[in-house]
């Protein structure tokens, strides 16, 4: 996974620009598909990979390099002949229009991503005490949420959790906007969103809660007990789940009564959590005797905003 994360976020964004710099088109038609091509797959890499790993500002990064080569070299332009010269010239110009094609693709995918699903949206507040956060999950198309996969009602092993189909995983934020204490360490107290403080959204009951389970180092997780640590808080006729939180610090018990903004719990690392995260969702109750999250998926927006895969939320104030 991380040489994953290395080749397609970092070796070839870098790859690209160097190429741009070093390997410029001779011609202004072949220079000109080389610059389109470049900008549209790295904006399609910015909308559509985790920006967990490295870190979230990145593809900004890679974007003021990109825009600062074309800046050097355009002035340059004219003088260049309108077409390219030449079979390498030529396979260069089709391979740039690839990439063009390629990257349109995946952006304009990542981007409908943003249109709301077709079900009920549940509005809530935002669920965070102080702390900045991004989403790794989230959006109405499985290229930005990995959740919707669980729609899949022919996959026997997801209908017990379609209720999560529209989920939002969360990241924390920390120094540099790095999520962790370095690479990937196996402390999730090394993680900035571990022991984040987590507030009811709406006003509601609390239908589950659980608070005894571990919070396990990294990557191991528990593919059984999914949830983890977990509070489901019923608020009229939708629920709102939280998944994965820490271990000992849940606030409240199954039939309390709640406002928004009252403390649940902490964020943790317990259950199907391969490193600390937030996982929240809204569905419709379960049926009696049903696995708690199979119940019908509902879309969520948090202060107004449905959130998408490389979005950032801030927290609450204290």
């Amino acid at each position: 996974m991380m040489a994953v994360v290395l080749l397609v976020q970092v070796a070839l964004p870098l790859a690209l620009l160097a190429w741009l710099a070093l390997f410029q088109a001779g011609s202004m038609v072949g220079w000109l598909m080389q610059a389109a091509g470049i900008a549209a797959l790295l904006f399609a890499l910015a909308r559509v990979a985790q920006w967990a790993l490295p870190v979230w500002w990145l593809p900004w990064g890679y974007a003021g390099v990109f825009l600062a080569i074309v800046a050097w070299q355009v002035s340059a332009l004219p003088a260049r002949p309108p077409l390219p010269h030449g079979a390498w010239a030529w396979s260069a110009m089709v391979f740039s229009a690839g990439l063009l094609a390629l990257g349109s693709f995946y952006a304009v995918k990542a981007l409908s991503g943003r249109a709301l699903p077709p079900v009920e949206v549940v509005d809530i507040s935002n669920p965070f005490g102080p702390g900045r956060y991004l989403v790794g999950h989230g959006g109405s198309n499985t290229l930005v949420n990995g959740h919707m996969r669980t729609l899949d009602a022919s996959v026997e092993r997801f209908r017990p959790w379609r209720g999560q189909s529209y989920a939002v995983d969360f990241f924390g934020l920390g120094a540099w906007g790095l999520r962790a204490c370095g690479w990937q360490p196996t402390d999730p107290a090394a993680y900035a969103i571990f022991g984040a403080e987590l507030r009811a959204p709406c006003a509601g009951v609390v239908a589950a809660a659980r608070a005894d389970m571990p919070d396990f180092e990294v990557p191991e997780s528990d593919q059984v007990n999914r949830l983890g640590n977990h509070v489901i808080l019923r608020c009229g006729g939708a629920e709102i789940v939280f998944a994965h939180m820490r271990q000992g610090s849940i606030a409240v018990v199954a039939g309390d009564r709640i406002e928004v903004g009252h403390r649940l719990g902490e964020v943790g690392n317990s259950g199907a959590s391969t490193e600390p995260h937030l996982h929240i969702h809204a569905q419709r109750p379960a049926p009696e005797g049903a696995p708690s999250i199979s119940g019908d998926p509902l879309a969520i927006r948090i202060d107004g905003r449905f959130l998408v895969r490389g979005d950032r939320l801030r927290g609450q104030a204290q």
